[in-house]
């Protein structure tokens, strides 16, 4: 695969042919497909490394290849955290409770191109404060993605994120963002979850990344621990993400990783 399709942007960014799109609307419609179907294998009592050797299994059936596995290191299909764990939890012999709050974060290679996405799910019945984080983080991702269009800036999509969770008394976590991808797996630019309006590059059609924010109820801060992979939340405050790779039309932004159940938001079982 020739990864160089398409020009750079002063910034780095690589603005993809129109032909291009197709490929990512493909990948992202395999690894939306899989978080639909785990629903049913979330529930008080189920391991995390069980979902992610399901999870192994449905990419080995559709006949694709993980992108995480092997990645840096790390030899998981999927990125699993729960609860005060901010982002890339490692699958194990963790077993979840009930009222348990875990994001799945799922990245597939089909034909060279990449879907990315991570939604939340819940083990068993949510608290109040649990089921408003989700919804803040979920509506706050939509917010952003309404902000991206031609013309707009980054600054603009990262603003929308954090008025919204602010709004709602809640933080948006700095030490992580979201990415550039199309035949890699990431490139610029950092996606920011929050900024100022009218700040950083340009959208342009033909720009893919994806925008991701991790919301705290608590503070911004987190910290990695000696895994090297996994981030919690410093004041050990819950934390929610939700993630959809995208791709700049001349209308706005087309998500590549929508779900065609409709179960991205809520991914209940």
């Amino acid at each position: 695969m020739d990864e160089r399709r398409g020009r750079l942007t002063r910034d780095g960014i690589r603005i993809h042919e129109a032909s291009d799109y197709e490929g990512m609307r493909v990948a992202g419609r395999v690894a939306a497909e899989i978080l639909d179907e785990m629903g049913p294998h979330v529930f008080p009592g189920q391991t995390t490394g069980e979902l992610d050797r399901i999870i192994t299994e449905m990419i080995q059936a559709r006949g694709v290849v993980s992108a995480t596995i092997g990645y840096k290191g790390y030899q998981h299909a999927s990125c699993i955290s729960v609860n005060h764990v901010v982002c890339h939890g490692i699958p194990g012999d963790k077993v979840l409770k009930d009222g348990d709050i875990l994001n799945v974060d799922v990245t597939v290679i089909v034909d060279g191109w990449y879907g990315d996405t991570s939604r939340m799910y819940v083990a068993g019945t949510p608290n109040r404060k649990a089921e408003r984080l989700i919804q803040v983080t979920h509506d706050a991702l939509m917010l952003g993605i309404e902000a991206a269009r031609p013309g707009a800036t980054f600054g603009d999509i990262g603003a929308a994120i954090q008025s919204h969770v602010e709004a709602n008394r809640m933080s948006v976590v700095r030490d992580f963002c979201g990415h550039g991808l199309g035949r890699v797996f990431h490139a610029p630019p950092n996606v920011l979850h929050y900024g100022r309006p009218g700040t950083g590059p340009r959208l342009e059609e033909g720009m893919f990344f994806t925008i991701e924010p991790m919301v705290n109820l608590g503070r911004p801060e987190t910290k990695v621990l000696s895994d090297d992979w996994t981030a919690v939340t410093r004041d050990k405050s819950l934390s929610a993400q939700f993630e959809h790779s995208v791709g700049i039309t001349s209308e706005g932004a087309e998500i590549f990783t929508t779900s065609s159940k409709g179960l991205f938001y809520p991914a209940l079982p």
